[in-house]
């Protein structure tokens, strides 16, 4: 006990130092934003041609705008998102740096696993969206194009419209699948037990399937997309606290005979 509380004396500062530390990795990540932002800005063409492909592939090939500053501001919004996901690293590392020297030994070696799961975790979700979920959603909404009651209806997507839609999939997806780190986060800073997870195992399926609703299309199909996916890593998170609560266990007895 008192070799931790040693380690954390030493990485002890005031509050000046703090803050300006604060400062200092704060301006780091604006940096990495900024010059992030002017690579996807030259870019943003080929970005919003990828983000277009799944409407292109469900049969549609024309978007409009209609207003004369959308397609300005949508090439704006596209290589600002894109500079955020390309310098999520180095805001995490900067993070990671400002948090890290306040942290126990143990409690860094707690901390990084999740750390380094996040952007993992992420991308499989967009990854999911961009590959299977919007495709689908795509072709239930567009297949109401045709002839209703003798008028020909016709889908006009707005480009910043898609935008938003493609933006909120992709999000959604990437932040629905980071549920396991922070139901594990919540275990370990005290706030949730494995058995309160496991008794609230309905209430999270209800849960799954709300979200599911709010963020995708009112396809049965694109729900469930969401929504098992959802309801497995929440299964998952579970098991994750079940093997570190084993691990905790396995070092307070190995520490007990030490002491």
């Amino acid at each position: 006990m008192s070799v931790a509380t040693d380690e954390l004396d030493e990485s002890r500062a005031p509050l000046l130092d703090h803050l300006l530390e604060l400062r200092r990795r704060l301006l780091y990540c604006i940096l990495a934003i900024g010059l992030a932002f002017g690579v996807c800005w030259f870019f943003a063409e080929n970005i919003f041609a990828f983000l277009a492909q799944p409407l292109i592939q469900a049969g549609q090939k024309k978007l409009i705008y209609t207003q004369l500053f959308e397609a300005f501001f949508v090439q704006i919004k596209v290589a600002f998102f894109s500079a955020m996901m390309i310098s999520f690293p180095v805001i995490a590392n900067q993070l990671w740096q400002f948090v890290a020297p306040g942290l126990y030994r143990k409690e860094k070696r707690a901390l990084l696993p999740f750390l380094l799961a996040t952007p993992v975790l992420f991308l499989t979700g967009a990854a999911m969206a961009y590959y299977v979920a919007i495709p689908m959603a795509l072709h239930f909404l567009l297949s109401f194009s045709g002839t209703v009651g003798g008028v020909e209806q016709e889908a006009l997507p707005a480009i910043g419209n898609y935008l938003s839609f493609v933006m909120q999939f992709l999000f959604g997806f990437g932040a629905a699948f980071l549920l396991p780190v922070l139901l594990m986060l919540l275990e370990r800073a005290g706030i949730v037990t494995r058995k309160q997870l496991i008794g609230a195992r309905r209430y999270a399926i209800v849960g799954a399937f709300a979200i599911a609703a709010v963020l995708t299309p009112p396809d049965v199909g694109s729900q469930l997309l969401l929504a098992i996916p959802l309801t497995i890593l929440y299964e998952m998170a579970i098991i994750g606290i079940w093997f570190t609560e084993r691990r905790r266990a396995r070092e307070t007895e190995t520490a007990s005979p030490e002491s």
